[in-house]
This record gives C-alpha cells, structure tokens and sequence, in this order.
C-alpha cells in the first residue's frame, strides 16, 4: 500500500461524467500535490508504455505510485483518498472479510458507470438561448 510521502498518478476514464467530477474533487483535496491525473479518454493517449492495455484502463480505475506499484479498482481509490488526507472516507475499503464484497460491488458499478452518471445528471446537457449555449451540470459535484 501507498505511503504518505509518495505520490499517486491515476488513469481515469474521462468520458465518464461520474469519473470526471472525482477526479476534480480529489484534485481539489489535493493540498500537497500528491495526486496526478490522466484521462485515458484523451485523444492521442497511448496505454503502451504502462504494460496495459486501454480495454484493462477502461474496466477498473488504475493508479501508479512514485515507487512503480500499479494499484487497482478500490486499491487505487484507498490511496487516491489517503493522500487527500481523507482515507475515512473510505475506510470501509480497508476492513479485509468486506473487501471481496466491495471489489464486486465496484466491477459493477465500474461496468455501468455511464449509466449511473447519466441517472444522476452529471451528463453535461447543452442548453442554448440568446445565440448562445452552455453547460449544466450537476451542482453537487462541482
């Protein structure tokens, strides 16, 4: 597991508004700079050099400390949070008879993540008035 003085750099899937909208709140949290973010979604973006493939990316949110440990699915949301200084959060995520539980619970609310980020509004709806047009977004996760 990650320590507090390294850093994490984590690989998410930005065409996914619910995946998008953490990541902002993580980077908000981010005080000390710990955290970095690659959105996979990107044009040009190019999987190759991590020894993964964009299917693998895709399937569960991955995360690279600064000492080359890869971390994924709930392994990277434990550390993104405890680098934040907010691993209470999801402190659930550590208890080990829970973790096989919460693992499927994540591959599938990682499999329908589009879905849920559209039943939550976070999927960004164009309105247009005036000549002009802008984006509404959920409020609760600026």
């Amino acid at each position: 597991m990650i320590t507090m003085t390294e850093s994490l750099t984590l690989y998410f899937d930005g065409a996914c508004y619910f995946c998008a909208a953490e990541m902002r709140r993580l980077e908000g949290w981010d005080r000390e700079d710990k955290l970095k973010f690659i959105d996979i979604a990107e044009e040009g973006f190019d999987p190759a050099p991590l020894g993964r493939d964009l299917a693998a990316l895709n399937r569960e949110l991955h995360g690279w400390t600064s000492s080359g440990e890869c971390l994924v699915g709930i392994d990277s949301m434990i550390a993104a949070y405890t680098l934040v200084n907010r691993g209470w959060m999801v402190a659930p995520l550590r208890v080990r008879p829970l973790r096989p539980v919460f693992r499927v619970l994540y591959r599938k609310f990682a499999d329908n993540r589009q879905r849920i980020s559209s039943m939550l509004g976070l999927k960004p709806v164009p309105t247009c008035g005036s000549g002009t047009c802008s984006v509404i977004r959920n409020p609760f996760f600026k």
